[in-house]
């Protein structure tokens, strides 16, 4: 019965992609296409597999520093064993710091899923404008080639976003790019064009120019992962705390593993 539901969906999104292809592509299409594209990829997201892979990474987390990391997606979050700093490999002192956190990281898996969940998503930018996409925005006639189709969104002045952080996404311009041959995500750009207050008065405010880039690529089956992502997101918050977060990620090498695997297996992984 999952098998008929997705295959149903791929073929009324492969419907629409052709009316769009065939010279009907309007501002209508585009959200058509965008209906169908998010409840696609909340079906997907709901049996995605849990993969290996290789990440460079230059963002608060690694204080600046570029890192490149082995990661094994388990059942709570993301084991990840550095390799490298600044393309550099790590001396034995360092090498036995990282072994040592991930035997603490065994010995507490509680405390390992309660730090995992508290961490931004890299991600989540992504899941968020695809839920506003449909009623925060204005869209361009979708533009389509023999590959993707691209669509250029704007902001919609009628709607009220609910949340200070809908109230930032809502504040972006962008382009949502969409794979034709499987309709599923592959590119999703905003940026602002202008400050946005927080409600806090002046001394809230996300700059214009903050911005986001999440590119993915399909690895196997219906699962499609993260290629590379940039974000950049420059203010103040209230009482002057600098509100900033900014990452550069690249990750390649995808290979599955098994489905609910704790973080002990995640850990013997990533140390092969």
């Amino acid at each position: 019965m999952r098998m008929m539901t997705w295959t149903g969906r791929l073929v009324g999104l492969g419907l629409i992609a052709c009316g769009v292809a065939g010279g009907l592509a309007r501002a209508q299409d585009a959200k058509e296409l965008l209906a169908t594209l998010a409840q696609n990829e909340q079906t997907a997201g709901e049996h995605r597999g849990h993969y290996t892979y290789v990440a460079e990474e230059r963002s608060d987390r690694t204080g600046g520093r570029l890192w490149t990391e082995k990661v094994v997606e388990t059942s709570v979050g993301r084991v990840r064993f550095l390799l490298k700093e600044d393309g550099q490999p790590l001396n034995q002192e360092r090498e036995a710091q990282e072994r040592g956190r991930l035997a603490q990281d065994v010995a507490n898996p509680d405390a390992f899923a309660k730090r995992e969940a508290a961490q931004a998503n890299d991600e989540a930018h992504a899941k968020q404008m695809l839920g506003l996409l449909q009623k925060a925005y204005l869209f361009d006639p979708p533009a389509v080639d023999a590959e993707f189709i691209r669509i250029q969104f704007r902001p919609n002045p009628d709607y009220k976003p609910a949340s200070m952080e809908e109230r930032v996404l809502h504040g972006m311009t962008g382009l949502v790019v969409i794979d034709r041959r499987m309709t599923r995500l592959r590119e999703l750009d905003g940026r602002l064009a202008s400050d946005v207050g927080l409600g806090f008065g002046p001394l809230a405010v996300v700059k214009a120019g903050s911005n986001f880039v999440t590119l993915r690529e399909h690895v196997e089956g219906p699962d499609w992962k993260t290629e590379s992502v940039h974000t950049d997101i420059a203010g103040r918050a209230f009482m002057l705390k600098s509100l900033a977060r900014k990452i550069d990620a690249k990750r390649w090498g995808y290979q599955k593993v098994k489905d609910g695997l704790s973080v002990a297996e995640g850990v013997a992984l990533v140390e092969e």
